[in-house]
């Protein structure tokens, strides 16, 4: 199964990372092959939400379970799409000059053929979305981003 773990230091508190995260629903603004959110339902502790991902004329919708524990972490349990498993974890830890963050993601295809084709291109596409949420975070919050 694919994963990555990557820790960042970034110029922020643990509250801004972790709100702007949280803000699923503004996801196509700012993420790569994110085309639309919805939000099925939301209590501030946990919410449901689909999210259809597109790369030319490929198109596919994913509905995931975020559990909230603001502003220390964020965790999100796959329910339901073309994947077996696509499981994430964020933590935020405020450290002088801002806060330190820590991702973890995983995945199974349904189709072996398909993962290992990911498995290939994973990390090039990872540091492309960790690069939209640190311009995100500039943008919102002033500064470079990293």
């Amino acid at each position: 199964m694919p994963s990555i773990h990557e820790t960042r230091r970034l110029p922020y508190s643990a509250k801004q990372m972790f709100d702007l995260v949280a803000d699923v629903g503004r996801y196509g603004e700012f993420l790569p092959w994110v085309v639309a959110t919805r939000v099925k339902s939301n209590d501030g502790r946990e919410m449901v939400a689909d999210m259809l991902v597109g790369f030319k004329m490929l198109r596919e919708k994913f509905t995931s379970r975020v559990v909230f524990d603001a502003p220390r972490e964020l965790t999100v349990h796959y329910l339901d799409g073309p994947m077996r498993d696509l499981d994430n974890h964020w933590q935020f830890r405020d450290v002088d000059g801002g806060c330190e963050l820590e991702f973890d993601v995983s995945f199974t295809f349904r189709n072996p053929l398909f993962e290992s084709l990911a498995g290939q291109y994973f990390d090039k596409a990872f540091r492309k979305m960790v690069a939209a949420f640190e311009e995100r975070a500039a943008k919102l919050y002033g500064g470079e981003p990293a």
